[in-house]
């Protein structure tokens, strides 16, 4: 036992200090999956169906980042409606750096795009995942979804890709996004799919935020899944800010 040598804290960090801790690893040969969650300490995963009464200003900030990072943001329809999605908006000048730089980002500047995971493809085309200003949604989908519901989300800017028969399958996702050529992937949930990821040996990658409040209530964990699968995972590092909250990361032993 040892008395957390590489707890950081997060004040004495630099912008370009927390870049260089996220930054995915550098030319990944396929997509690496980082999962990113925020819980109360006594597991929630959510406060009234939302993340956001979780959120802290050292919360809000690593989810910016690791949004500059990534090439695509994966999120379950579940969690694409209740969180209210659109488009992701973030520093393109940041972005072109953090490319020249390996760590991310992109040669352009363009955000990630949102990814959309949905078997029946249950979306609403008028929302704001579709009306948003910024990149077009891809919706991650099935063969058995409804035609009509396919084609409206198509109709309305939405790039639909079939990815499983009747469900969409973690191999599927991986070779979806592979196809468009994006490799740094930031799944933001929600407790669902992350456990679909989990169970399928899929995930490399865990940043969680523990936030300083009890909740309590019947709001449910991280993730859920009808099986369980025991990932053992590194410790890679604990940020702490004033306020309580801590910042993990965790990383899949053989992805070291």
């Amino acid at each position: 036992m040892q008395r957390m040598p590489n707890a950081i804290q997060l004040t004495e960090l630099t912008h370009d200090d927390l870049l260089a801790l996220y930054a995915y690893p550098a030319g990944p040969a396929e997509p690496w999956i980082r999962v990113n969650f925020v819980s109360s300490i006594d597991g929630a995963v959510s406060v009234d169906g939302r993340s956001g009464g979780l959120g802290t200003p050292a919360d809000k900030k690593v989810f910016r980042i690791l949004r500059d990072l990534a090439d695509v943001v994966v999120v379950g329809a579940g969690t694409a409606r209740a969180e209210n999605y659109g488009a992701a908006h973030t520093d393109s000048q940041l972005r072109m750096r953090l490319h020249h730089h390996g760590f991310g980002g992109d040669p352009t500047g363009a955000p990630p795009r949102i990814a959309v995971v949905t078997a029946t493809a249950t979306l609403d085309p008028g929302g704001r995942l579709f009306t948003d200003t910024g990149a077009r949604p891809i919706v991650i989908t099935t063969a058995d979804a409804p035609r009509d519901r396919k084609d409206a989300l198509a109709a309305a800017g939405g790039l639909v890709i079939e990815a499983g028969e009747t469900s969409v399958t973690a191999g599927g996702l991986r070779a979806a996004l592979e196809d468009l050529g994006m490799r740094r992937v930031l799944c933001e949930g929600g407790p669902a799919l992350f456990g679909d990821l989990i169970v399928a040996q899929a995930v490399d990658e865990l940043c969680l935020t523990l936030s300083p409040m009890l909740v309590a209530g019947t709001e449910r964990r991280i993730a859920v899944s009808p099986n369980a699968m025991a990932t053992p995972m590194t410790c890679r590092h604990l940020l702490f800010d004033g306020d309580g909250t801590i910042l993990t990361r965790w990383v899949r032993p053989h992805t070291l």
